[in-house]
């Protein structure tokens, strides 16, 4: 039995950036630094999106985003992600579905 990584299967999905037009936002730094005391989206996004700078700080990163929407649901304390759907033929294009 063959065993495979996430990351593996990942990397056989492709992604159409749509430049200057990120999908997901963080509204309000300073929540994130201030108010936010788990910072779940560090964790908790299966592509790795999130990632913590000084001070508290999330840089957020939408390349490579699976469009799960867990951001979303897992700042509904704060409600400190805007998050749509991009635009019609960019963002993810899943190789297995």
């Amino acid at each position: 039995m063959s065993t495979s990584k996430v990351e593996e299967k990942l990397f056989q999905n492709r992604y159409k950036i749509d430049s200057g037009r990120p999908h997901i936002a963080i509204k309000n730094q300073s929540v994130c630094a201030d108010q936010c005391k788990t910072q779940q989206c560090l964790t908790c996004c299966p592509a790795g999106c999130y990632t913590a700078e000084g001070g508290g700080q999330i840089l957020l990163t939408t390349d490579g985003c699976l469009e799960c929407g867990t951001c979303r649901v897992i700042c509904t304390e704060h409600r400190n992600v805007a998050w749509e759907y991009p635009r019609g033929g960019y963002g993810i294009l899943f190789k297995f579905g």
